[in-house]
C-alpha cells in the first residue's frame, strides 16, 4: 500500500495503522454496513488478514471490496502457525487479525499471538469497532458502568454454577457491578435459571440478532426470561446483561467479622471462622477483612 493510499479518507490513519506490523481490526456483529472506513482501508492494505473462518471473512471482503489473501487463525492452529506469523512480522510484513464479527480478542483466538508480538517488540495496533455486549449493555436499560464481562460461562452447568458463586461471593462483600456475558441458544434457558437460582431474582436483558433483521432486546427479571426461553427457544447470537446485586449484602459479613473481632479472635482467624459459616471463600472474607480494618473493632 504506497504511503499516500489513504490521502482520500477524511481523516489520514495513525501511522501505527498504515505501517508494518500486525493491526487487529474490528468488524460487523451482522449488519455489514456497520465497517468503518478506516477498517477497509485497512484490511485492503494487508499483506495478510487472520481470520477465524474464510467462508464468512470472504462474504464481508465482497461486500466492500476488499481482495486480500487471507488465513485461517482459530483456536485449534493459532499456537502452531505463531512461530511462521512472528517472523512474517520481524520481517516488517503487515498482519491484520479480525474475527469472524466484532472486536478481536473478545471471546475470539489471537490472545496468544497479541501476547507473542508484544513479547517480540512487534508493533500491535488496533481499529476500533463493534462489540456486541456493549452494544447489548447500552440497549438494557441497566446501570452501563462498572460492568464486569465474562464472556462465554462454562457450558456444563456444575462448572457454570461454581463461576456464579465465585461472583456473588465478591457481591456479597462489596462487588457492585453490570453482567455482560455471551450464550448459546441451546443453553440460554437454562443459564437464566442458574443466575436466577445463583444470584437472585434480579433485573436482566437478553439482546439477540444485534444490528440483524430480527433483533430483539427483552427486558425482565431472571426469573421472567428463564420461563420465556424455556417455552420458546431462542435463536441467532445471544448476549445477556444482568443487573448489578442490591446494596447491603456485604453487611452481613462486615457484622460476623466484627463479632468475631470482639470475641478475641485475630483478623486472620475471623475471616476464617466467617467463611466457615457463611460458604463464602476464605481469601474472599480475608479480603474484606483487611479493607475494613480501620473500621472493625479489634
Amino acid at each position: 500500500m504506497p504511503d499516500d493510499a489513504s490521502d482520500h479518507l477524511p481523516f489520514p490513519m495513525p501511522a501505527e495503522t498504515n505501517g508494518a506490523g500486525l493491526v487487529l481490526v474490528s468488524t460487523p456483529i451482522g449488519n455489514l454496513a456497520d465497517m468503518t472506513l478506516r477498517a477497509i482501508e485497512v484490511l485492503r492494505g494487508a499483506e495478510l488478514v487472520l481470520c477465524e473462518d474464510t467462508r464468512v471473512t470472504s462474504r464481508l471482503f465482497a461486500a466492500h471490496g476488499i481482495h486480500t489473501k487471507l488465513a485461517p487463525l482459530h483456536e485449534h492452529n493459532e499456537d502452531a502457525r505463531i512461530p511462521a506469523l512472528l517472523a512474517m512480522l520481524r520481517a516488517g510484513r503487515r498482519l491484520a487479525l479480525v474475527s469472524d464479527a466484532g472486536t478481536p480478542l473478545l471471546s475470539d483466538p489471537g490472545y496468544r499471538l497479541v501476547r507473542a508480538a508484544i513479547a517480540e517488540r512487534v508493533p500491535v495496533s488496533a481499529v476500533p469497532g463493534a462489540h456486541a455486549a456493549t452494544l447489548a449493555l447500552i440497549l438494557s436499560g441497566l446501570p452501563p458502568h462498572p460492568y464486569l464481562f465474562l464472556g462465554f460461562l462454562p457450558p456444563r452447568q456444575a462448572a457454570r454454577r461454581a463461576v456464579l458463586g465465585t461472583i456473588l461471593a465478591a457481591e456479597q462483600v462489596g462487588l457492585r457491578t453490570t453482567l455482560l456475558l455471551h450464550e448459546a441458544p441451546h443453553r440460554l434457558a437454562e443459564t437464566l435459571a442458574d443466575c436466577r437460582d445463583m444470584l437472585g431474582d434480579r433485573e436482566a436483558a437478553v439482546a439477540r440478532e444485534l444490528t440483524k433483521r430480527y433483533e430483539e432486546v427483552r427486558r425482565d427479571k431472571l426469573e421472567g426470561l428463564a420461563a420465556h426461553y424455556a417455552a420458546e427457544a431462542a435463536r441467532g447470537e445471544i448476549t445477556l446483561v444482568i443487573g448489578p446485586a442490591e446494596a447491603g449484602g456485604e453487611a452481613s459479613v462486615d457484622g460476623a467479622l466484627e463479632s468475631a473481632l470482639e470475641a478475641g479472635h485475630s483478623l486472620r482467624d475471623a475471616a476464617a471462622l466467617v467463611a466457615a459459616a457463611t460458604g463464602l471463600p476464605r481469601k474472599v472474607v480475608y479480603a474484606r477483612a483487611l479493607e475494613r480494618k480501620k473500621d472493625l473493632l479489634f
